[in-house]
């Protein structure tokens, strides 16, 4: 028998497939609703709308990451970290900036926890917290501004998500409904070994089938090497993200999109993609194959 989180009864294998896989309908809908204006913002909209869209959706989830242990009875620095941290993903968005961004908001989240400290041998708990979701959240993704200031940055970026969101995707509707063996039980009990081989083998057929056209520069081989890297790192961004959930008890990081959960649940693996991906594009396109 298998446990559905967060809603305290058991219900069949059967039973719990059946509503993963009526679940895709709500995630469809979503989907058709804001890929549109995500590919707007990509491909014809201003620069400081994208630069825009990314820094609203860190900030987004620094909160509903702060209001996760919040919920669990752990304190943080949510106002502060919020501030904070959308200040360093801001900071992309200028070449060398986001390095002194961060020590600042660093040196000012310390100071800013003093108080606390005075006060409680234990309120350190809630600066670790806040400076781990400002490191997590705000500064992984802030690279989604270095990708897209690449030569070519807008296929880079479709690349990205193209590639993570449809290996995603493949794994959530093959673990579903054919899915037997469990990937992690103890960190995320419906993840399943073959969603995790489908969402490799998605993410390069995505990568070689779209690469050379999005990033011409790209050969096949490295096109799937992009996607093998991507379909396994965005897996582990995805687990990292579980783990912190069950540690405070939480199924969804929030409720922002109907099948999603929140935006943190949304983008878990594009903040270890993104990274990887620039990273790549810059240092490691010499290895083309």
């Amino acid at each position: 028998m298998g446990r559905i989180e967060g809603m305290g009864m058991r219900v069949g294998a059967g039973t719990a497939s059946k509503l993963r896989i009526a679940d895709l309908g709500t995630r469809a809908l979503s989907a058709a609703v804001l890929l549109p204006v995500f590919l707007w913002i990509v491909l014809a909209g201003p620069l400081w709308v994208y630069g825009l869209m990314i820094t609203a959706i860190a900030a987004l989830g620094q909160w509903e990451f702060t209001g996760m242990f919040e919920r669990a009875g752990i304190p943080t620095l949510r106002v502060g970290g919020l501030i904070g941290g959308t200040l360093v993903t801001a900071s992309f968005a200028w070449s060398m900036a986001e390095g002194v961004t961060l020590t600042l908001v660093l040196m000012a989240l310390l100071a800013l926890s003093l108080s606390r400290a005075a006060r409680s041998r234990g309120a350190w708990q809630s600066l670790a917290v806040t400076v781990l979701g400002v490191c997590y959240v705000n500064w992984l993704m802030g690279y989604g501004f270095r990708l897209r200031a690449l030569d070519g940055g807008s296929g880079w970026v479709l690349l990205l998500v193209g590639v993570t969101w449809l290996g995603e995707t493949a794994a959530y509707v093959i673990g579903a409904s054919v899915g037997r063996h469990k990937l992690a039980p103890l960190i995320s009990p419906g993840k399943t070994v073959e969603g995790a081989i489908a969402q490799v083998t998605v993410s390069v057929l995505a990568a070689v089938a779209a690469g050379t056209w999005l990033v011409p520069s790209l050969t096949l081989g490295s096109a799937a090497l992009i996607g093998a890297t991507l379909g396994v790192v965005g897996q582990v961004g995805d687990l990292a993200e579980s783990a912190l959930k069950r540690s405070v008890g939480a199924k969804d990081a929030g409720r922002l999109i109907p099948g999603h959960g929140g935006i943190l649940d949304r983008v878990d693996g594009l903040l270890f993609n993104t990274p990887v991906l620039f990273y790549y594009a810059t240092c490691g396109r010499s290895w083309h194959l």
